[in-house]
């Protein structure tokens, strides 16, 4: 059986951070894993991910790390990301976080965001895209837009958490840590599961 690393050396991930700022620091710990299990990563980040500031970290610092682990300069316009598909730029692409605002516009095709043109771009060739949601009203509002993404083609889940489903129980978050797991089985169509599922340690 083949490893991770043998699974995604070489391997080129779109790496996409869109608004959900308070999972920010677990996205770049698994860009950093991707990183050191030898893929290449071309980092985007929405316009919100990319300028502004918030108590997780300064818009500025957000850049320069992800341009720091993917050792490239960070796609920050439409017209920087419309490319990555005619130029066949990825093999695959992982958005993480992906906010609830950016499944709605998936779900019903919206392009009008750095985030939404990288994935539109990269879909054209039939490729896998692996969604790691985060987002408070996954249950509420977003289900529906999760449900159709679910059953669209060429997309994947990273497997959620219903990370407090007491104070929060309509919230979802993956698990951030199976990112590498999840690129490595959506390369070869496998969706992960349980898709869902809850902490035993509530």
């Amino acid at each position: 059986m083949e490893s991770l690393s043998q699974k995604l050396k070489g391997v080129k991930i779109g790496y996409v951070m869109t608004g959900s700022f308070c999972t920010f620091e677990k996205s770049f710990r698994q860009a950093e894993r991707l990183v050191e299990l030898g893929a290449e990563l071309i980092p985007v980040m929405s316009e919100n991910a990319s300028e502004i500031s918030t108590r997780f970290g300064t818009a500025q610092d957000n850049v320069k790390r992800l341009e720091e682990i993917c050792g490239k300069k960070v796609i920050r316009s439409i017209a920087s990301a419309e490319p990555i598909g005619p130029k066949k730029l990825t093999d695959i692409l992982v958005v993480a976080p992906c906010t609830s605002n950016t499944v709605a516009k998936l779900a019903s095709s919206i392009t009008d965001s750095v985030a939404t043109m990288a994935v539109k771009s990269h879909l054209r060739s039939g490729k896998p895209v692996v969604l790691a949601i985060a987002s408070n009203d996954s249950l509420l509002g977003s289900a529906k837009n999760i449900g159709i993404l679910f059953n669209t083609k060429n997309y994947y889940f990273v497997p959620m958490l219903q990370d407090d489903c007491i104070n929060k129980p309509a919230s979802l978050v993956a698990e951030f840590s199976m990112i590498p797991q999840a690129v490595a089985s959506a390369l070869e169509g496998i969706q992960l599961r349980p898709i869902i599922y809850h902490s035993t340690e509530q």
